[in-house]
């Protein structure tokens, strides 16, 4: 288990540097069709990439949290809630993260952060009341888990990574639809090679944000099982996680303030999956982020 933390770590730097490649790849794919190409542009990009990661760095977090309506939890009025991380984070050996409710009646949550020492967890209204003691641990150990694995840093950069992405992609297309790309034009006709990044910029923006959403995929899916594991080895007792599992696998409610930005962070994917929960469940589960409850499930048993 700890090879798997420490590889976690190796793909979690990888991911990074992937992210911040691929931000300035659009960057450069944006300046080429709109007309302003060349080694400035490039720069430009760079520049822009650089910014995004540090900003992301140090406020996707905040980003997570915000999109997610998120309010910090009161100690008095969540006495359970604190008691049961409390105990939780002596037995990982971690830093008391910051804690959150969110007022949704499904159940759910989260962990978020840069490190284990800037952490936070945020829950749902929804899982404090639909979940017994033992059930509630397991989730907030699964969530501790991802602090602890080193999970949290990648997963929340990828939040507005990812949006970036679908931002500079938009844009540029709106710009082409509007003119915005005239500019240059004449001389691409007269210079192939000119033509021929203008077109590989073009299909870059048209694949940015799907070629985005499988990055966001190697985010989750495994994480996500190795957290579960995690969980058990926090708390000695799978069945709680198990549980717990079961009840967010048969909870028809979503969250609210969800969307496919987010879904990853969650330990359930928040967004609906079947025809009774939304009309777009095929296109989430077209981009799932999380492998199924009930393969988890399956596995936790094997424990």
């Amino acid at each position: 288990m700890y090879d798997e933390i420490a590889s976690n770590k190796r793909r979690s730097a990888a991911l990074i540097a992937g992210f911040v490649v691929f931000v300035a790849l659009v960057g450069w794919a944006l300046t080429v069709v709109i007309g302003r190409g060349g080694p400035v542009g490039l720069v430009i990009a760079l520049v822009i990439a650089g910014a995004m990661a540090f900003a992301s760095y140090w406020k996707s977090d905040t980003i997570a949290l915000a999109v997610s309506r998120a309010r910090p939890a009161d100690p008095d009025q969540y006495k359970r809630l604190y008691n049961v991380v409390e105990g939780l984070t002596i037995a990982a050996g971690l830093p008391m993260p910051r804690i959150y409710v969110i007022d949704d009646d499904a159940p759910n949550a989260f962990a978020t952060g840069r490190n284990p020492r800037h952490a936070a967890i945020a829950v749902t209204t929804g899982l404090l009341e639909k979940m017994n003691r033992v059930e509630l641990e397991g989730v907030l150990a699964h969530e501790l888990g991802h602090i602890r694995n080193y999970d949290i840093l990648v997963s929340t950069l990828a939040v507005t990574m990812v949006g970036a992405v679908a931002l500079m992609s938009d844009m540029a297309i709106r710009m082409l639809w509007w003119g915005g790309g005239r500019r240059g034009s004449h001389d691409r006709g007269h210079n192939p090679a000119g033509a021929l990044l203008f077109v590989l910029g073009f299909v870059l923006l048209v694949f940015a944000p799907i070629i985005a959403q499988v990055m966001h995929f190697a985010v989750s899916r495994r994480r996500e099982s190795l957290a579960d594991v995690t969980a058990v080895e926090l708390t000695r007792y799978p069945p709680g996680l198990i549980s717990a599992l079961e009840k967010l696998r048969d909870d028809q409610t979503v969250v609210a303030s969800a969307s496919r930005a987010t879904a990853h962070l969650w330990i359930e994917a928040p967004v609906a999956r079947t025809r009774e929960e939304g009309r777009l469940a095929w296109l989430n589960r077209l981009f799932d982020t999380h492998p199924p409850l009930d393969e988890r499930i399956a596995a936790l048993k094997e424990l």
